[in-house]
């Protein structure tokens, strides 16, 4: 009953029917009270989202796999600390963390929720040490910056070490095998003798079976219950038709070939009775979950034949037609017997516990069976080899190209991700990763085509729809966020990626108190997620609470340290409140993470010139240009600190090739129009006031550049400093 119980409960399980699995298991739980049963009971409450009922029946156990489980129902239901003390309990620094490689990578996620990254990031190494093929922990110590290259995670050493383990874990199985087998056999009789004939009729009436073309293919014999007077049933063999019979020979066996040998001579008997007393059964009798193929064929002398069907007993046997002949001893010798054989054919090569006697196989054979079996086994190990070092290369080259992108090397991802083979490449994981590596380079045009291919491919992953509903945002297109964000919340109304869609759409209105809304829920839904986090503090800046502000961009990094968004909104807010040292150290936090971002290399340059140091400010200006030349921004503050600097000539000289990039932008003209003021070049002044003025520029900047382009005629020191 229990054996069956907890098969139904498995399979309930695999077939995704968590509440029967439920039901089921507290029923066995109530007949069978042992912790095994209660683990299982944990593991369905898990499976149908219920944590606290897990951790109501676990709570003070003490196996290993309970004490994983509870930890796992106390991260679920964000009782961290007590996580942590059931898998590295305080007075027990000597207990190992049970589970093995998952149960490390539980608790380096609970230290990464709990501030404590070093110490996440052992426990990540020491799964990926026990677990090499664990991608979770790899992902994880990409996203904490700390992973090592993928080229030495999944080296060639692990592909040896694996094929190692894989191989042991073989021998380990078969040999088990081969001691329940033996366990079997040693409880049979020696002699058959004592088994009733009127047991076998069980056996179907046409036992006659095709006999497999390769020795692999294993053929047990039945095992049956114990009777009052026999503890063993006889396979009855009906007699053979006239078309079955021939006269050819029997061919040479193999050694996982045994014969009943039954004989009309006289000396029939006493050879009956004598290997009786002296030669052990050779037949092997498996539990029916063992039962794979009976295989056996009647042959009788005649002067028909009969092909066989395998390729390697390619000869007929033959067998005298008389039913009531006593059985003999087992045969095989492959000689010419006057009275005939009855053959059973047993496939052996899952174990080497029944030798091989002298008239059942030759020595000839036996070197080529020995000599198949060993070709066949390093044939399976070389496949083994092959099967793990094609998948440690492609998680090598998965894992090197997101190692990259985590560290926003994202040309240099890019160019890994292209080495994927066609059938990888074209899914949707990759193609969001490629998309997020375009927009860190602040490539939008490229972003959009691969989140949108990733999305086509793949229209419920959510995973990255966050970053494209942004993309779009920044693309300005409208109507594509809008239908994006419909879609994502019909997919999963209660995913944070479909509800920050929702909000990039209406911030893109200018609707910040609704986008915030919808941000807000996204916190709601997922706490854990810092982006929600960022986008809130983004739209309170917008709304100009700053305190807000601050305090959601504390959030998000408070859930991901290394979230360089978070500590640039942080920045920005500092710069406009003029509190400029914190300015430079939010933004040069941002900038140790992400080295190569020309925006917050800019912003930083701009934090130094507020702070006077200028000659800083115009280095970090030139990089900023250097790392991406489409943006305007750079070389617009570089202009405006060689203009503070009254290097006039190389402001007007950064200007005019700003033009060229951004020639409807109306603060480039108002910045050349207070240069030649300042050159007293006033003709050339009004000109541009007048161009700016015409591009229609945001309202706050309108008043002053009319204001400008008013005074331009009255001395400097008249002139009001707001451009």
């Amino acid at each position: 009953m229990e054996t069956l119980m907890v098969d139904r409960i498995h399979s309930s399980l695999r077939l995704f029917m968590h509440r029967n699995a439920v039901f089921l298991c507290e029923r066995l739980c109530a007949q069978f009270p042992s912790e095994t049963n209660v683990q299982l009971l944990a593991t369905c409450y898990l499976h149908n989202n219920q944590p606290y009922a897990s951790y109501h029946i676990l709570k003070g156990k003490k196996l290993p796999e309970s004490r994983y489980l509870f930890a796992m129902s106390c991260f679920r239901m964000n009782l961290l600390r007590e996580a942590e003390d059931t898998l590295c309990p305080v007075n027990e620094p000597n207990i190992e963390v049970p589970s093995g490689a998952t149960g490390h990578y539980l608790l380096g996620v609970i230290y990464r929720c709990t501030g404590r990254m070093s110490a996440a990031a052992e426990q990540f190494t020491q799964a990926l040490t026990l677990d090499p093929l664990l991608w979770a922990a790899y992902e994880e110590l990409c996203i904490l910056g700390v992973a090592e290259d993928a080229d030495e995670c999944f080296s060639e050493a692990t592909a040896l070490r694996l094929q190692q383990e894989h191989t042991s874990t073989s021998a380990l199985e078969k040999s088990n095998f081969a001691n329940e087998n033996r366990i079997l056999s040693s409880s049979l009789p020696s002699s058959l003798g004592d088994i009733i004939p009127k047991q076998m009729k069980q056996l179907h009436a046409n036992n006659t079976a095709e006999v497999p073309v390769y020795p692999h293919v294993r053929a047990a014999a039945l095992h049956v219950q114990n009777s009052t007077t026999s503890n063993i049933a006889q396979f009855d063999t009906p007699s053979p038709t006239a078309s079955q019979t021939s006269s050819i020979v029997p061919p040479p066996l193999f050694r996982n070939v045994h014969a009943y040998q039954n004989t009309i001579s006289g000396d029939a008997p006493a050879k009956q009775k004598a290997n009786g007393a002296n030669q052990p059964l050779r037949r092997k009798y498996l539990d029916e979950a063992r039962l794979k193929k009976v295989s056996g064929r009647l042959f009788n002398q005649s002067n028909d034949s009969m092909p066989r069907r395998s390729a390697r007993l390619s000869r007929d046997t033959t067998i005298n037609s008389n039913s009531n002949s006593n059985i003999s001893q087992f045969g095989g010798n492959g000689t010419d017997h006057s009275s005939g054989s009855r053959y059973e054919v047993i496939d052996e090569m899952w174990t080497d516990n029944v030798p091989a006697t002298s008239s059942s196989v030759s020595t000839t054979e036996g070197r080529f069976f020995e000599q198949y079996k060993a070709e066949r086994i390093m044939s399976q190990d070389s496949k083994v080899a092959i099967g793990i070092r094609e998948l440690l290369g492609l998680l090598r080259t998965l894992g090197e190209g997101f190692r990259l992108s985590c560290l926003f090397k994202c040309q240099e991802a890019l160019e890994v991700f292209r080495k994927l083979p066609e059938s990888q490449f074209n899914t949707g994981w990759v193609l969001c990763q490629v998309g997020k590596a375009y927009f860190e380079l602040v490539d939008y045009l490229e972003a959009d085509h691969y989140f949108e291919l990733a999305h086509r491919l793949s229209p419920c992953t959510l995973d990255g729809m966050d970053i494209y509903s942004t993309v779009l945002y920044h693309l300005n297109a409208e109507m594509r966020l809008s239908y994006l964000a419909q879609e994502l919340i019909s997919i999963d109304r209660l995913s944070p990626q479909a509800w920050c869609a929702m909000g990039n759409c209406f911030a893109l209105r200018k609707d910040h108190e609704t986008a915030l809304k919808n941000f807000q829920r996204a916190v709601q839904l997922d706490s854990r997620f810092a982006y929600a986090h960022t986008l809130c503090g983004h739209e309170y800046s917008a709304l100009e609470d700053y305190e807000n502000s601050l305090k959601f961009y504390r959030c998000a990094l408070q859930v991901d340290e290394r979230h360089y968004n978070a500590w640039y909104g942080l920045g920005v807010v500092y710069l406009r409140q003029e509190k400029f040292e914190f300015a430079e150290h939010h933004f040069r936090r941002a900038f140790q993470i992400n080295p190569r971002s020309s925006v917050l290399m800019c912003y930083l340059g701009m934090a130094l010139h507020s702070l006077k140091r200028n000659e800083e400010a115009l280095e970090m200006m030139e990089k900023s240009i250097a790392a991406d030349k489409k943006n305007p921004l750079p070389k617009y503050q570089k202009a405006s600190i060689l203009s503070g600097l009254q290097k006039y000539t190389d402001a007007l000289e950064e200007l005019e090739q700003l033009k060229e990039i951004a020639p409807h932008e109306s603060s480039v003209y108002a910045l050349m129009g207070k240069i030649h003021k300042q050159l007293n070049i006033l003709d050339k002044a009004v000109f541009c006031f007048g161009i700016a003025l015409d591009l229609k520029p945001p309202a706050a900047d309108l008043a002053i550049i009319k204001s400008a382009m008013e005074k331009v005629h009255l001395p400097d020191e008249l002139m009001d400093d707001d451009l």
